[in-house]
């Protein structure tokens, strides 16, 4: 990386993103980088940061122009949070692309420079965050590494962390725990002395996701109380927006998605699992659909692990319903992991109302091809991730 070329990296790929359709730009972004390629990268994040000079140039936007992009970034985040999938995707390329441009010909004094910086990391995480709940994997990586790179510019460790810890959780989403447990802890030691409590146990929480996913039951349940114990210092006041979503709820619902993924190993742990997915419902109050249609599809998964098979049905149905209003990937993924596992009862009435059901909100094309990558005949359910 040439750390002085941030801003016209971001220009080029906000371009290229722009221009190109949805299938010209899977086709062209290939598989999402792993191992060291993506790790020697990311260590660069730790270098100190130094000025840049810039020249003599006209003078770019002003304070109250940033201040409106400021909360742009906040509301784009806010929709990603409570709707999912990427409906205004293209929006936040756009903004950040125009952001971008900022850098191509001005100047500004270095406070403003620095607010820039700190804007474009906010409007590209949400941008990668988007792309990955759009089916955007490798697109997703490439604008949570700009958003490290912007981040690191306006010397926000705090964020950079942040996407840290998205680029773990999208590593351990595909199965790859090593990986993302090293971007915890990159993201861990970069924070040191400046991340909040808050920031602090949503980190604890993606360590303890990877030793989950490594099926290393007892480093879960010490690095869960961390971050529990953790969460109990946290104040709002201290707290930037964006780890606002990271409640109780949240903490609630990570911890049972988890523990979920541990019944592979241990059914029993699936009362457990339950109890907390059920917990981040209450506490949710509805707040966030992509994260109460997960939590819906967890419940429904642990019922089946438990042997409840009506109830598992019931809470199909109210999972189904709130994925048809939401088009994260994610989302669709996980109803069709729920329609595989209920394979072993298809000949029940209820579960064949079910499926049914399963197949009309997810398509039958969609369904087919999510269903034969997971293998249609696994005999017990498989756990859900969560939200």
């Amino acid at each position: 990386w040439d750390w002085s070329d941030t801003a016209d990296l971001i220009g080029r790929l906000t371009r290229e993103n722009l221009v190109l359709d949805r299938r010209t730009l899977l086709q062209a972004a290939g598989g999402i980088a792993m191992g060291r390629l993506v790790l020697e990268q990311a260590d660069r994040w730790l270098s100190p940061s130094m000025a840049l000079s810039r020249g003599s140039r006209p003078a770019g936007i002003g304070s109250e122009e940033i201040q409106h992009i400021e909360y742009a970034a906040r509301v784009f985040r806010d929709w990603d949070h409570r709707f999912g999938g990427g409906l205004r995707r293209k929006t936040v390329i756009g903004q950040l692309s125009e952001v971008a441009d900022e850098f191509r010909d001005r100047s500004h004094s270095p406070q403003l420079t620095q607010r820039l910086y700190a804007v474009m990391a906010q409007l590209a995480g949400t941008a990668a965050t988007m792309s990955w709940d759009s089916g955007r994997a490798a697109a997703a990586q490439r604008y949570y590494l700009v958003a490290l790179r912007a981040s690191w510019e306006a010397g926000d460790r705090m964020f950079g962390a942040n996407v840290l810890a998205g680029m773990a959780r999208q590593l351990l989403s595909i199965g790859s725990p090593g990986d993302a447990l090293e971007f915890v802890r990159l993201a861990q030691e970069g924070s040191r002395g400046v991340a909040t409590p808050r920031v602090l146990a949503m980190l604890y929480t993606r360590e303890a996701w990877a030793y989950a996913e490594q099926g290393r039951l007892a480093a879960f349940r010490r690095t869960t109380s961390k971050a529990e114990d953790t969460f109990r210092d946290a104040k709002a006041d201290e707290d930037p927006y964006w780890i606002s979503y990271f409640d109780e709820a949240e903490l609630a619902g990570v911890t049972g998605g988890r523990l979920l993924k541990l019944t592979a190993e241990c059914p029993a742990l699936a009362d457990d699992a339950f109890d907390h997915i059920q917990r981040a419902v209450h506490l949710r109050q509805s707040r966030g659909l992509r994260s109460c249609a997960l939590d819906q599809i967890g419940l429904a998964q642990a019922r089946l692990i438990q042997g409840a098979v009506d109830e598992a049905c019931h809470l199909g149905h109210q999972a189904a319903d709130l994925a048809e209003h939401t088009r994260s990937h994610r989302v669709r993924a996980q109803l069709a992991d729920l329609h595989r596992s209920t394979g072993r009862w298809r000949g029940t009435p209820a579960v064949a109302a079910l499926r049914d059901r399963m197949r009309s909100v997810l398509g039958d094309a969609e369904t087919r091809s999510i269903i034969t990558e997971l293998g249609e005949n696994e005999c017990r359910p498989s756990p859900s991730p969560d939200t």
